[in-house]
């Protein structure tokens, strides 16, 4: 999907996202599974955050985004800080010509932008493509539990004197769907007025037990469930985020 305006407000709007504990698990799940390699695929990467994250720990990282704007704000990001980082636009259910890599990630719930089930098995499939025999796989999702409990029907908002906005989020017509209709409103420092923004975005998500049956279904095996991104905390019904990680066998 293209993020249009949201694109040059995202990192601002982010700043409190987990992206170190990302990083940190990532690290650990290849010293673990004894990944040596250093070329990592990051699907989604959005505006660069954990590419240069990743680049900066001297992994050879290639970004993978569908969205134009967002990859404009992750070469800006990039060459400021003199990172050698190649940025792609393609979607990550039908990914081409980009090699191999010893890992792959999908983080910050960005499969759960995928509409179908259809979509979902391309994606896990393209994955499998693009990694080396016993490449790692980890992406994290949207649980049941944050879907239909915490999505559903709300409203968050946030008052900030740069950028405010309020966020309306409902059911949407597929089962475990939400649509997000975001209004954001941006101080222009010249006029001192702000200029209102508005998105619309659409998630879904499934079971654990459905990806993992995805997973097999690509040839993955998985090797473990992270819990809200704790590796202490045991399987959870209430857990917000699952993070997956499987091997190409």
């Amino acid at each position: 999907m293209s993020y249009g305006q949201f694109a040059y407000l995202y990192d601002e709007l982010m700043k409190d996202v987990p992206y170190a504990e990302w990083v940190h698990l990532f690290k650990k799940q290849m010293e673990k599974y004894s990944i040596s390699g250093t070329k990592v695929l990051d699907l989604a990467c959005g505006t660069g955050e954990i590419s240069v994250r990743f680049a900066r720990e001297g992994y050879e990282v290639t970004g993978v985004d569908l969205s134009e704007e967002m990859l404009a704000v992750a070469h800006a990001k990039t060459a400021g800080e003199g990172l050698s980082v190649p940025f792609f636009q393609q979607d990550m259910t039908d990914l081409n010509g980009l090699g191999t890599f010893e890992a792959v990630t999908i983080f910050c719930d960005s499969l759960n932008y995928l509409e179908s089930p259809e979509d979902v098995k391309a994606a896990f499939q393209s994955v499998y493509n693009h990694l080396e025999a016993g490449g790692l796989f980890m992406f994290d999702v949207h649980s049941v539990y944050k879907m239909e409990h915490i999505f559903y029907d709300a409203t968050f908002a946030q008052d900030d004197e740069e950028i405010s906005f309020i966020w309306n989020s409902f059911p949407g017509k597929e089962p475990l769907s939400t649509h997000h209709e975001l209004s954001f409103f941006v101080l222009d420092h010249a006029s001192g007025k702000y200029d209102r923004f508005e998105e619309v975005h659409y998630q879904r998500t499934f079971s654990a037990e459905t990806y993992q049956a995805w997973l097999q279904e690509s040839g993955f095996e998985l090797l473990d469930i992270i819990f809200d991104l704790d590796e202490e905390q045991p399987n959870d019904s209430e857990a917000e985020r699952l993070l997956f990680i499987a091997r190409k066998k």
